[in-house]
């Protein structure tokens, strides 16, 4: 997702966004961002099951050490080169997430965001900080 310059108020107040149209760029950007953080726990379990391998290696050498060369041979042929789902290893999984769901949605966004708000993030948060902001130098 490419991120604007963080807007000025003259940028904002070119902005002509139905209600609607507001409520639509900001659940799409916090979608987005939903699935940034599920893309982040996808390579944490790819990185964690990796660490798991790591140590299933180990074991194997062990096995061998202690004379148990059936279960070394099975943890060698059987599970170490197992794939983590349907035969594909993590990194094929965080790869093909990434390629065809992160950067479609991305770009997706992206677009509609160009499309709408001239390519300004965020513009739900920008109208409360400025409502905000004229609330205090009004009161304050």
């Amino acid at each position: 997702m490419t991120n604007v310059d963080s807007g000025t108020d003259a940028e904002w107040d070119g902005l002509d966004l139905s209600d609607a149209e507001r409520a639509a760029l900001h659940d799409l950007q916090l979608s987005v961002e939903h699935v940034h953080r599920a893309y982040g726990t996808l390579l944490e379990f790819h990185h964690q099951l990796g660490h798991a391998m790591d140590h299933m290696s180990d074991a194997e050498d062990h096995l061998r050490t202690a004379d148990h060369e059936e279960w070394a041979n099975e943890l060698r042929d059987d599970h170490l080169p197992a794939g983590a789902i349907s035969d594909q290893w993590t990194f094929e999984l965080v790869e093909e997430f990434r390629r065809e769901f992160l950067d479609e949605v991305d770009a997706f966004e992206e677009s509609v965001r160009q499309e709408l708000a001239d390519g300004l993030d965020h513009v739900t948060e920008r109208r409360q900080k400025r409502k905000l902001r004229e609330r205090a130098e009004r009161d304050g």
